[in-house]
């Protein structure tokens, strides 16, 4: 009787350990929803391999293109919600997917986490018969509605809603040619057949520092890092104008509160670390500071509603 409980009891303590085991132990998966080599796969790597280290389990970059991001997304969305299936995602879940996509999910299926990064846009025009500043720019635009073109990645993408939001802001009129992609629009800009494109630092710097485009100005609120060397938008005379989009690591909709908070925790120091931000900086993007999880949730939430109103602002043009 008493080899039979003294089995029994190790059976419950040896049961119990494993259902207390301290998170994470085993791998985590991160859902990307772009191709391999892009923006967001460099970050996701970049940063959860800074976190893998400090974690103590390996993570695991999974690549999920398609469908502008929301093929990743919508497997997030389903995953179980125990901090081992992770995903990148922008404001977008908040909204524009399902505007712009038949999904099923909506942003109350995930849960936020933190901030990695936001990448400012770069406004680039012809080097031989573009304006020499932004004031130049902005005397032809206003000077005649209408007869800038301007290239994007697509329609409702970043360089397009960026600059909507810019011409709103200016007080007059752009005309809008859509591109497979942000190389593709902004060798327009080189070649002369557009007259400028928003792009992402990344797409632009390489041509702006090689004179195959030349760089007017930033749109982050203030100077950036990335191109120190940049004015920004609003500091050369449109007040209070500011566009980057971002990315941020999100889990499912049920995330227990200790894995979530421990995530943002670990991603906190990593983003904090010099090296780290030096990284984000030579891929072209900003490290995310925020310095409570509640803080992101709130700026997540506000950014998506924001995106969705540029989205649609940008549709309605079309």
């Amino acid at each position: 009787m008493k080899v039979r409980l003294l089995a029994s009891a190790l059976c419950v303590a040896l049961t119990s350990g494993v259902a207390h085991a301290e998170y994470p132990d085993r791998p985590i998966r991160v859902l990307v929803g772009y191709s391999p080599g892009g923006s967001a796969d460099l970050i996701a790597r970049l940063v959860t391999g800074a976190m893998s280290e400090k974690l103590g389990q390996p993570i695991v970059i999974e690549s999920r293109p398609g469908a502008g991001s929301t093929i990743a997304s919508n497997a997030l969305a389903k995953a179980p919600a125990d901090g081992y299936v992770l995903g990148l995602a922008t404001g977008n879940i908040y909204g524009v997917d399902q505007t712009a996509y038949s999904v099923s999910y909506t942003a109350d299926d995930f849960t936020p986490i933190n901030l990695l990064g936001s990448y400012p846009l770069i406004l680039a025009v012809n080097t031989e018969t573009g304006p020499k500043s932004f004031s130049e720019f902005m005397d032809k635009a206003k000077a005649n509605p209408g007869t800038m073109f301007y290239s994007s990645s697509g329609i409702a993408g970043s360089p397009h809603t960026s600059a909507v939001m810019l011409q709103d802001y200016m007080g007059t009129e752009f005309t809008h040619v859509p591109f497979k992609g942000g190389n593709p629009a902004l060798v327009a800009v080189a070649q002369g057949e557009v007259d400028f494109s928003m792009g992402t630092a990344p797409s632009v710097l390489p041509l702006g520092r090689g004179e195959k485009v030349r760089m007017l100005a930033i749109s982050s609120a203030k100077r950036s890092p990335i191109a120190p060397e940049l004015p920004t938008i609003a500091e050369s005379g449109v007040d209070g104008f500011e566009y980057s989009f971002w990315f941020g690591l999100f889990g499912p909709a049920g995330l227990p509160d200790d894995v979530t908070q421990k995530l943002f925790e670990v991603s906190k120091e990593v983003l904090a670390d010099p090296q780290v931000q030096d990284k984000l900086i030579k891929i072209g993007s900003e490290a995310g500071t925020f310095q409570s999880r509640e803080d992101f949730v709130t700026f997540a939430k506000e950014n998506g509603e924001f995106t969705l109103e540029k989205v649609n602002r940008a549709r309605s043009l079309e």
